[in-house]
């Protein structure tokens, strides 16, 4: 389950959008405090965040440049705002994609896939990394000479770390993903599934493939 994140002070409009991304099937949070907007979006860890362009306090087409320089998950801006030149300059700030107000939700919804689409690997099709190929649909890992079988918290692991290829992920970011639930999981699980799937890594001929940074979490480079 993808994971947004909303950012805009109109409370009924937020509640309102709240509901119908939830209904459709993502996990959704928002931005309720705009004193320190910037960090408050950065410590919130979700795949795609949804921008209002007037915000209290800050502006948000500075917020997206200054979050492009912290973090890569995509942006969205939206605003009331309808010119090319506001277009231009989101896009320059670093947003991945524009939609004004007031805008048909379900043309919403396609414009969030899309961008989605460009970040996740899509898990219909095969994904190369070096010299192997993952087949999702078979949870397996492809060389020129072997198959190897995944589990499927190892496959959500490995393709999970290639969206977010070259960032580090930390622990509880790949807990949530693997176990979205409320259920109590312990911290152990994780490394053992971690410690699986580089020794199946090792037997398709890749070493050193997931690098553990300490503190922060795991990155594949």
């Amino acid at each position: 389950m993808n994971k947004l994140l909303i950012v805009e002070d109109d409370i009924k409009i937020k509640e309102e959008l709240k509901n119908f991304l939830s209904n459709n099937g993502y996990e959704v949070f928002s931005v309720d405090s705009f004193e320190d907007t910037l960090n408050e979006i950065i410590k919130v860890k979700v795949d795609l965040i949804l921008l209002d362009i007037n915000l209290p306090n800050q502006n948000g087409m500075y917020l997206c440049k200054e979050l492009r320089k912290k973090i890569k998950t995509p942006i969205i801006i939206v605003t009331s705002k309808n010119n090319e030149m506001d277009e231009l300059l989101c896009m320059n700030y670093g947003a991945d994609d524009y939609i004004t107000k007031p805008y048909n939700p379900q043309i919403l919804l396609a414009h969030i896939e899309a961008v989605l689409k460009r970040y996740m690997p899509d898990l219909e099709s095969n994904i190369s990394y070096k010299n192997i190929k993952i087949i999702p649909t078979k949870s397996i890992i492809k060389t020129e000479n072997k198959e190897i079988e995944l589990s499927k918290n190892e496959l959500k692991i490995l393709t999970y770390l290639l969206s977010k290829k070259e960032t580090i992920v930390s622990r509880d970011e790949l807990m949530n993903h693997l176990w979205n639930s409320e259920v109590f999981v312990d911290d152990n699980t994780l490394t053992v599934n971690i410690t699986r799937l580089r020794k199946k890594l090792e037997d398709a001929g890749l070493y050193n493939v997931i690098e553990t940074r300490r503190g922060q979490g795991y990155i594949i480079l």
